[in-house]
């Protein structure tokens, strides 16, 4: 069975929606006056742990902090 919905545009252009979303917000942050575009360019930054498995094991955490690219 076919369904007739309408595809959303960024599915359409190939893109999942997390980037659709990360590229809106990086549009509306880049928009804002100072004081509030380099508040909300700080708040950009990520920070994520990486734990390997090792049979059933974690090992040791490795702390990462990256910054998306201009």
């Amino acid at each position: 069975m076919t369904s007739n919905a309408a595809v959303p545009f960024w599915r359409a252009a190939g893109m999942t929606y997390i980037t659709y979303s990360n590229i809106c917000a990086n549009l509306v942050r880049n928009c804002l006056k100072e004081p509030y575009k380099t508040e909300a360019l700080s708040r950009e930054k990520v920070h994520f742990s990486i734990s390997k498995w090792t049979d059933g094991k974690p090992e040791k955490p490795t702390i990462r902090s990256d910054s998306p690219e201009e």
